[in-house]
């Protein structure tokens, strides 16, 4: 499991844990936080892109399956360092790929991106076919790294599913992942009493899924959808504007948001069918948006209850 100290990383983790699973974590820290390790877990302090490195590890915990959630994956940095987005997310792939192969890995779980692939979506909710046509290399290298699952598919015979995610949020958020951090900025400055500010309009949207329901879908992931891409998502969008208010009434916050410029590279609607999803791994999401925020504003509250004065 790479990136399993990462906020949503180690969700999955846990879940693995939880079904009886052995499980090794390959994390750089980069973004990720040793206490979100499971303690039942095997533990690599190392980067995907050191190609010596990674196959070690892999020849020593010899794993069945590979699931791959180390990235970059903030855009702003992919629009600016475009190389080493790349250099993250296409050769650290590659070296993992290859030291599965190498090492008789049966199975490689990708995660890539729903939102950051297709532009601005000719539909919403758009499903799995819609054209590819990203506006942040962050989205190219993903895309261009699910090329490279086939390629290794047909040519050296490992499976794979994909997995598209949409924004994801809940409790361990970093601040530092791209997938679903407004809730989590949001939610812990309306705690503090801190000003908010909203880029663009805010009648931006986006698909929210919590990150207990992503856990659910890896745990499908690993016995189906095998050739597969699936979107990980609600079909649903919200936008900036609304999230803003319920927050504000969930955490009591009176004061009025400031707006700031756009984001380069952003889309401005977004959401992502599921139907594949539910029909092929069995999967759908459980956890609505509501109760969503609800539990994501206690755990922030929580954080801010217990951090010194």
């Amino acid at each position: 499991m790479t990136g399993g100290a990462g906020f949503i990383g180690s969700h999955v983790v846990d879940a693995y844990v939880a079904a009886g699973h052995q499980v090794a974590v390959i994390d750089n820290f980069s973004t990720g936080n040793a206490a979100n390790v499971n303690p039942a877990a095997q533990l690599h302090r190392l980067d995907v892109r050191e190609a010596s490195a990674v196959d070690a590890a892999i020849a020593a915990f010899k794993p069945e399956i590979v699931n791959h959630h180390a990235a970059q994956a903030e855009v702003p940095r992919s629009v600016a360092e475009p190389a080493l987005d790349a250099q993250i997310n296409l050769i650290g792939g590659i070296n993992l790929l290859k030291a599965s192969v190498d090492h008789g890995v049966k199975k490689f779980i990708f995660v890539s991106t729903g939102g950051a692939l297709y532009g601005e979506p000719d539909v919403a909710p758009a499903d799995e076919d819609h054209p590819v046509r990203p506006l942040s290399p962050y989205g190219t290298s993903k895309y261009c790294f699910e090329q490279y699952l086939g390629t290794f598919r047909r040519t050296y015979d490992l499976a794979y599913t994909v997995l598209r995610y949409a924004n994801i949020y809940g409790a361990r958020q970093d601040f530092q992942s791209e997938e679903g951090r407004v809730i989590a900025i949001f939610a812990s400055r309306m705690l503090a009493g801190k000003p908010i500010t909203i880029d663009g309009d805010g009648g931006q949207s986006r698909d929210m899924l919590h990150v207990g329901d992503v856990a659910t879908a890896n745990l499908a992931a690993l016995d189906r959808g095998e050739g597969g891409t699936y979107h990980v998502s609600t079909g649903r969008d919200v936008t900036v504007n609304e999230l803003f208010r319920k927050l504000a009434l969930l955490t009591g916050y009176q004061q009025a948001p400031e707006h700031g410029p756009r984001r380069k590279g952003d889309v401005y609607r977004i959401a992502l069918d599921n139907a594949r999803a539910r029909r092929d791994l069995g999967w759908e999401p459980r956890i609505g948006l509501e109760e969503g925020l609800a539990l994501t504003v206690g755990y922030f509250r929580e954080r801010v209850s217990s951090t010194p004065a």
